[in-house]
């Protein structure tokens, strides 16, 4: 049967972590011609995108628009704060961490981990120690991934910014929010982070390719620095433009604009913090359902979360464990038989090894609420019976208590 083919009749549900759902009112503002790129409403249009990004962002610096996915906001980071011959760390729990620090590498920046594995986020004490041996101050940048969506950790970034003052460490603090961003809390300014990247195709439910760099004005001083920087990735034109082409270095993502615009609208017509408390809502009806199914007689044989520890999962994406090969073959039930798709277990195990296929992760990010979630779950639930995969009872009423007793009720 075509991976494609949805049998279940209906509208399939991709529930993986990114690219999200799109909301009905994405794909309408989306559905239009092309509209004129030198004069109109699409020049009215971008304007209002920068402060209602900075709001969402958490903060009154500068953002730079670019026409790519998250790498390439990577990118435009490095190659306007680093040189050649410049030196990183990079605290690493999980594959993009490491994929940060390999594209750093690639530019010539020395690069060095300090890498926690795939389930344990980072050791403060750790990184201040490496930080306090740094007495020339030869580490230019810290690199850090507010949530690995590979691993499903959330990360600490306001404390690596207290660890970085206390040691009074001249080095930029550098977040990756492509999976956290308006999914879990995030405030640049009050957290200290100096330059801080995302794109369009999770929290922010438009479909991939443009994302975002926002810096404040320590990172600007290091642009300032730089002998040279690409034309396409320089952020100063982007983050100041003086005519509209300048704010994506050429043509702009015009329908990818009309969609961003509806879904900043839906976000903040929710509001920041009601966003946060419901996603922080939905990943525990997920978490208590999970919980649930590996409660068996040998949990080693059951399913299990790859995080532990309640307060170090990230309120976007989980990531699981099931004997190897039940995750892939659990997948594909799912996608085959109740058009339901979830999310490769990236980063977990070599793509070319038996471990490969004892990984998944669950996407609940961006345009989600209990009802999907809900079936989401049950879907899962139908899978594990059907293949005949050991798991514990009760799962589904563990999450609908969950629900039932965090939304509040209507008299």
């Amino acid at each position: 049967m075509s991976a494609t083919t949805n049998p279940s009749g209906g509208r399939p549900y991709l529930a993986i972590p990114g690219p999200s759902v799109i909301p009905d009112a994405v794909l309408q503002a989306m559905h239009r011609p092309s509209p004129n790129i030198y004069a109109g409403e699409l020049l009215d249009l971008t304007a209002s995108l920068v402060p209602d990004l900075k709001a969402l962002a958490g903060t009154r610096h500068s953002v730079a628009i670019y026409i790519a996915n998250g790498h390439g906001a990577w990118e435009a980071a490095l190659s306007n704060t680093l040189q050649p011959g410049d030196r990183i760390l990079v605290p690493a729990s999980g594959r993009f961490a490491l994929g940060w620090a390999e594209m750093a590498e690639a530019l010539g920046v020395e690069i060095e981990i300090l890498d926690f594995g795939t389930a344990a986020a980072w050791d403060m004490a750790r990184i201040s120690d490496r930080l306090a041996a740094d007495k020339s101050h030869e580490i230019k940048a810290v690199l850090g991934v507010h949530v690995d969506t590979s691993s499903s950790i959330r990360n600490d970034v306001a404390g690596l910014r207290d660890v970085l003052d206390a040691l009074q460490h001249p080095a930029l603090l550098m977040a990756d929010c492509i999976a956290s961003l308006g999914c879990d809390r995030f405030e640049m300014d009050a957290w200290g982070v100096d330059v801080m990247v995302t794109a369009s195709q999770k929290g922010l439910m438009t479909p991939a390719g443009i994302s975002f760099v926002f810096f404040n004005d320590r990172a600007a001083a290091a642009r300032a620095r730089q002998p040279r920087v690409s034309r396409y990735w320089d952020w100063n034109e982007r983050a100041n433009p003086e005519v509209f082409y300048q704010y994506f270095g050429g043509t702009a993502p015009t329908h990818h604009l009309y969609g961003l615009r509806a879904a900043l609208d839906l976000i903040h017509g929710e509001g920041l913090e009601t966003v946060w408390a419901r996603h922080a809502r939905l990943a525990q009806a997920v978490w208590a359902a999970c919980e649930a199914w590996g409660e068996i007689e040998d949990p080693q044989q059951g399913l299990r979360l790859n995080v532990a520890d309640r307060d170090l999962r990230s309120h976007a994406v989980t990531a699981l464990h099931l004997p190897s090969p039940m995750a892939s073959a659990l997948r594909a039930w799912l996608e085959e038989n109740l058009g339901l798709t979830l999310g490769i277990g990236l980063g977990l195990a070599p793509p070319d090894s038996p471990e490969w296929h004892g990984h998944f992760r669950l996407g609940h990010m961006g345009h989600v609420n209990g009802q999907m979630i809900m079936g989401l779950l049950g879907g899962i639930e139908t899978g594990l019976q059907a293949l005949k995969i050991p798991h514990g009872a009760g799962a589904l009423a563990t999450a609908a208590k969950v629900l039932a007793e965090q939304v509040p009720t209507q008299r």
